[in-house]
Formats: structure tokens, C-alpha cells, sequence
């Protein structure tokens, strides 16, 4: 039994897509854990199990992880809590479920970060890094995919670079960083919880095939989608003002504020090529991590995923 927390998120939806084809070929059931069941596609719903209800319930987890041989963990971020609340904080029924009924492999979505400089300062990253030494201590094994920025993430600006040919973040222009999209990051999940011949705890990159700064992403983006696409940089204090502006957590926002400015100061990077050239062994908890396979390339991602969304018409986006 392998049970899907969040199916119906980016990283989760395609993770489902491929479990419900491959598992019954392993001779494994599948369950999902989900707030609104109306919101799996109607192709799955009659193959998996469905729990109804957060995973970060005690009540949930206990239903959901009983029976349950492996389980796909993701922390959807909420904003209205402090970091540490929303990664362990959210994640410390589901621990004690694991615990009480058995649940022998784990594998969850993190960050890229463990062993930098910047891991202990770096916000949401540093938070996301606790989360996993608590679920890594629960006696369960452990496989963290520690995950630089997503591609998705551009999606958020879609309507700019349509209207205005403009993007935008925080870091310098000219800094690249390993980035990847969420499709491989299911893919390498979907991998782990099939073939569950690993033991111990550790954290495994996934990484896309080159490092980018935001000039490289602009001159692909451009050459993709046939139109100038340039980078506007804004600074972290912007960032900081527009988020307060929603009424976000403030302690959240900071911790958004931290990991940005970390990203800037080489946390990817770094975390990158510690992961490929260095042992952790020295490190509670974490062995040696491999890098996975070379990944889904960003020129291919733009004609694939953001070329689309560009082209389509503003009001189609929003009745999906």
C-alpha cells in the first residue's frame, strides 16, 4: 500500500498519474489522503482509496498510514503560520502515525540546502531541512528530494510576460542556479516508493540538466515564445512589502524573505555540488546522496508548459 499525500498539487497530480498506471504491475494498492476527493480526476477515482481530510490531522494521519508500506509526503506551505509550523508543525501527527502503525518507507519533498553555510539561515529552506531530521528520526526509511526552484514557479508570472515581456525576482541577473520542474520530481518519486530496496535515511537532488540565472531564462524564454522576454530584479524589501500587503504571516514572510536572499548567496548551488562530490555521513541521519537522472531541460519545459499558458486567452486560465 502506498498512500499520496496532497494528489491533487502540481508535484502530487503527476505523481498519481503514474502511480495508477505502474503500481498494479507491482502488485501495490494505492491511497490518497485529500481535502476535496471532487478535485481527483475522474480517471483515478474509482482506482485508489481515498481518505478525506488534511494530512496534517492526527485524526487523518492515523486513518490514512494505517497498513500503509510507504507514503508520499509533501507540506502544502501555509502562509497563515510561522515556518516551523507549517513544515513540522503540520508534520508531527503524521510522524506519530508512522510510528504507531509501522510505515516502513517514507519518501517527502524538500529543499536543496543540508551542509551549506546558508542551510541555518535560509527560512523556509532551514524549516523544510528540520522537517525532515524529525520524520528522519521516526525510525522510518527516509529519502528527502531536496529540490532547487521549480520552473512552475514562472507560471505566476504569466500574465506579465504576455502583457509586458517581464519576469521578475530577487536574484542577481547574472547568478545561475539549478532549477527543475516538477514532472521530474514526481518521476523520481514514482521511482522510490515502486522500488522500495533502499534502506536508511538520506537526501537525493533533483536536479534539471544546467544551471540558469534569469538572463539565461530570458534569452531562452525569448527564443521560445518568439517574443522579447527580459528580467526585472526586484529587492528583498519589495518582496517583503507586497507579501505583508496580503496579510500574510509576518514571521512566514520573513522566512520567504531568508530563503530568497540565501538562493542569491549560492544555497542551490552550493548544496548542488556538495551533494554530488561529498559524503554526508558526518551528518545525523543523511548518507552519501547521488544525483538522479539529467532531467527535463528548460527550453523544452517553455515549449511545452509556459508557450501554452502564455498564448492562451487570460479567462481560460482562470476557469481552469
Amino acid at each position: 500500500m502506498i498512500v499520496i499525500t496532497a494528489p491533487t498539487g502540481n508535484i502530487g497530480r503527476r505523481l498519481l498519474s503514474l502511480l495508477v498506471e505502474a503500481a498494479p504491475a507491482h502488485g501495490q494498492e494505492l491511497r490518497v489522503v485529500v481535502r476535496d476527493p471532487a478535485r481527483l480526476p475522474e480517471s483515478v477515482r474509482g482506482r485508489v482509496e481515498v481518505v478525506t481530510g488534511s494530512h496534517g490531522d492526527a485524526a487523518t494521519a492515523d486513518r490514512a498510514f494505517a497498513g500503509a508500506d510507504a507514503v508520499f509526503w509533501l507540506v502544502p506551505p501555509d502562509a497563515s503560520l510561522t515556518p516551523d509550523e507549517a513544515y513540522s508543525g503540520f508534520t508531527r501527527p503524521a510522524v506519530r502515525a508512522f510510528a504507531a502503525h509501522g510505515v516502513g518507507h517514507v519518501v517527502g519533498v524538500s529543499a536543496l540546502g543540508r551542509g551549506t553555510p546558508q542551510a541555518g539561515r535560509a527560512g523556509l529552506v532551514t524549516a523544510s531541512l528540520a522537517m525532515d531530521d524529525l520524520i528522519a528520526g521516526s525510525g522510518v526509511a527516509y529519502r528527502a528530494l531536496a529540490n532547487p526552484s521549480f520552473f512552475e514557479n514562472l507560471l505566476e508570472d504569466v500574465d506579465s510576460i504576455r502583457e509586458h515581456g517581464v519576469f521578475t525576482d530577487t536574484a542577481a541577473a547574472d547568478r545561475p542556479a539549478p532549477m527543475v520542474g516538477v514532472a521530474d520530481i514526481a518521476a523520481v518519486a514514482a521511482g522510490l516508493l515502486l522500488d522500495r530496496s533502499w534502506t536508511g535515511v538520506g537526501s537525493v537532488p533533483v536536479l534539471g540538466p544546467e544551471d540558469l540565472s534569469p538572463d539565461d531564462l530570458a534569452r531562452i524564454m525569448t527564443e521560445q515564445l518568439g517574443r522579447p522576454v527580459r528580467y526585472e530584479r526586484r529587492t528583498l524589501d519589495e518582496m517583503r512589502s507586497a507579501m505583508l500587503r496580503y496579510g500574510l504571516n509576518e514571521a512566514f514572510v520573513e522566512g520567504m524573505v531568508e530563503m530568497k536572499r540565501a538562493k542569491d548567496e549560492g544555497l542551490d548551488s552550493g548544496a548542488a555540488h556538495s551533494f554530488a562530490d561529498r559524503s554526508f555521513a558526518d551528518r545525523p541521519g543523511f548518507g552519501r546522496a547521488p544525483r538522479t537522472g539529467p532531467g527535463t531541460g528548460f527550453a523544452q519545459w517553455c515549449a511545452q508548459t509556459l508557450k501554452p499558458a502564455v498564448l492562451a486567452a487570460p479567462e481560460a486560465l482562470d476557469a481552469r
